[in-house]
């Protein structure tokens, strides 16, 4: 019953969301669910990153790895912010 939508039933979804929300905001609300997109898949690329790199633990002594930048969109200056890596201060 409700694992087909045909077209009619999309353009009914479309009008309600329209109706609910007004044009004005639909271009907003997409942008921003596009910046968290590409936060989210920056942040998982990272993590990714920083798994790969610390299975191989750097020697005492060795500098750690530089402050990276986090941006909320390519070539959004205003909204990026210098982010500290956590260090381990444990001793062993």
């Amino acid at each position: 019953m409700f694992g087909r939508l045909g077209a009619p039933e999309i353009i009914l979804i479309l009008v309600v969301i329209i109706l609910l929300f007004g044009a004005k905001k639909l271009p907003d609300m997409a942008r921003s669910l596009g910046k968290s997109a590409r936060i989210l898949k920056s942040e998982a690329k990272a993590m990714k990153e920083d798994g790969s790199t610390s299975a191989q633990a750097p020697a005492p002594g060795e500098q750690p790895p530089a402050q990276r930048t986090i941006q909320a969109a390519p070539g959004d200056v205003a909204s990026s912010r210098p982010v500290n890596e956590p260090t381990d201060t444990t001793q062993r």
